[in-house]
């Protein structure tokens, strides 16, 4: 089965049945926004930057992930009620859809890779590498955009009590 062959249906019908999913949309890869501003934002706001092999500046750049998203023509963005669902659940989709024939199927998450307490960046070699994907933030994604263009609620969380939005994007072809 060709990639092709896998309709917008069923990969929404895959995507709504993960763990902790609310809602999924196929979207044209080209409807993906990329930023060179949204590394600045993991190298001076988060302290996991530079520690784990899947965060910058050892996940692709915005320009390096601009080049991949340009040989895809459709993607499938995931709505999550939890963070921590999204990187093993993106895996997961990730395998079923590239066993259904789409061998271009790659998965991101959200947040900093939780496989390991002290990632292996020393001998540079992933304990995790079959799981283990990067954030789209990682990549230069900016999430806000992409999301609220495929019409999904996203909003700065101004406090603790709010509950925040998270999303998975899985390149399909």
């Amino acid at each position: 089965m060709a990639a092709e062959t896998i309709s917008n249906e069923e990969l929404v019908k895959l995507a709504e049945a993960l763990d902790g999913a609310t809602q999924a949309k196929v979207i044209a890869a080209s409807d993906v926004q990329t930023a060179a501003w949204v590394r600045l934002k993991c190298q001076y706001g988060c302290d996991g930057y530079g520690q784990c092999l899947v965060c910058p500046p050892y996940s692709p750049s915005p320009e390096q992930t601009q080049q991949v998203l340009d040989g895809y023509r459709r993607a499938v963005l995931v709505h999550f009620k939890d963070w921590n669902n999204t990187k093993p659940q993106m895996v997961k989709l990730e395998r079923t859809v590239f066993l259904k024939g789409a061998w271009k199927a790659f998965a991101m998450g959200a947040g900093p890779c939780r496989f390991c307490a002290v990632c292996t960046l020393q001998i540079g070699q992933c304990r995790h590498a079959e799981q283990a994907r990067p954030a789209m933030e990682a990549c230069g994604i900016d999430v806000f955009t992409t999301a609220r263009k495929a019409g999904f609620p996203i909003e700065v969380v101004k406090n603790r009590r709010q509950c925040p939005n998270f999303y998975g994007l899985l390149l399909v072809d």
